[in-house]
């Protein structure tokens, strides 16, 4: 089965070439970025361009900095855990590994929370993440590096894995944050200063993107921008993917009553793109082709083998990415999403705004740049 790629997993504009082209520009090296004193990424979780353009009126800062080229594509699938590794070590997820939100241990046969189950799942980040991060890259060539973010995503796991390397600095509202992430590249010269921002992400889950909740969020973020960049300090600001609003009457339940689990060992990934994992001794092929006929219209649908040949994953997919992938994938189509009815965990059927899937709301990013990169 062929599938149609948005052409921007496959520019040299991917969220991957962010974190070099950071890099390249402290060393005054860079092509795209020129050279600056200090370099800072700032990362609007869940702020895709299309969003981010029909609400220009709401962003003035990030809409008046924004040009044609000020766009570039996501990762797949486009989700927080497999997007942000991406951005923070310059490689596609099937090279990181982290190829979905949740997907199957190898070893002990469970899923996953990319996300949050680190720990409980007895998961090494150093080992299941094993590619170089920016901050690993940054402090070898000499340059501070520094994590600015909220106090609890501090221990975690995940952080663990994307963020080793760096001084992790908390800070509390977003406006909080932005002033933080410019006052360490200001009193540091030379280092990479990266700035978590994950508020309209949040917002869009819980009410929509279109929602006054978002807007709120989204106008936040953008005052919080509005502050003075420091001088000889370059700031890019992206995203890791885009949202789509899903209306209940979108939601396609996958229930035993159906055959939806006839030969199905875990249903992982989320609602917009599911990782399926079959039975050791079941049919692959008939599955494939029961979904397929299925979800015709609704969903692609493709084994594992097809989805790395694509280049879903990226150009390069390690054995150990591969062992995680789903033996076939569900990428829901327009606005729709799927949801495993036999999962014990059903809050997720709460959610409004989702991502993980190929739709140009979803994979198209902004690339915004603001003081030192935009003089």
């Amino acid at each position: 089965m062929s599938l149609m790629l948005p052409s921007a997993l496959e520019t040299p504009r991917s969220i991957t070439g962010v974190a070099p082209g950071l890099l390249a520009a402290l060393r005054g090296e860079g092509d795209a970025l020129r050279p600056v004193r200090s370099a800072v990424l700032v990362v609007v979780d869940g702020l895709g361009a299309i969003s981010l353009r029909a609400h220009a009126g709401h962003a003035r800062t990030l809409s008046a900095a924004m040009t044609k080229k000020s766009v570039g594509g996501a990762v797949f699938p486009t989700t927080t855990a497999a997007a942000l590794t991406s951005l923070l070590t310059g490689v596609a997820p099937g090279e990181h590994g982290v190829v979905g939100y949740r997907v199957r241990h190898p070893d002990s046969d469970v899923l996953v929370n990319q996300l949050t189950e680190w720990e409980a799942a007895g998961i090494d980040p150093l080992t299941w993440q094993s590619a170089p991060t920016v901050f690993e890259r940054a402090s070898a060539a000499g340059h501070a590096a520094f994590a600015v973010g909220l106090a609890g995503h501090m221990h975690s796991g995940f952080s663990r894995a994307t963020l080793r390397g760096g001084r992790f600095v908390p800070a509390g509202a977003a406006a909080d944050r932005v002033a933080q992430a410019f006052e360490l590249a200001d009193t540091h010269d030379g280092a990479f200063v990266y700035c978590y921002l994950p508020d309209v992400d949040k917002a869009g889950h819980k009410y929509g993107i279109d929602s006054a909740e978002w807007v709120a969020a989204l106008e936040d973020v953008d005052a919080a921008l509005s502050q003075r960049v420091p001088d000889g300090v370059g700031v890019l600001v992206t995203a890791d993917h885009g949202m789509v609003d899903v209306p209940a009457h979108r939601h396609l339940l996958l229930d035993a009553a159906g055959g939806w689990r006839d030969g199905i060992r875990h249903i992982g990934g989320e609602p917009r793109m599911l990782h399926v994992y079959t039975e050791p001794d079941a049919d692959q092929a008939a599955i494939l082709a029961r979904w397929r006929r299925d979800l015709e219209g609704l969903a692609d649908v493709v084994s594992r083998a097809e989805a790395i040949d694509a280049g879903l994953f990226g150009p390069r997919v390690t054995d150990a990415a591969r062992a995680r992938i789903g033996d076939l994938l569900a990428i829901a189509r327009a606005n729709y999403a799927l949801y495993d009815a036999e999962a014990e965990d059903q809050r997720g059927r709460g959610m409004i705004g989702q991502h993980g899937a190929l739709t140009p709301e979803e994979w198209r990013v902004s690339s915004i740049r603001l003081g030192a990169f935009a003089s």
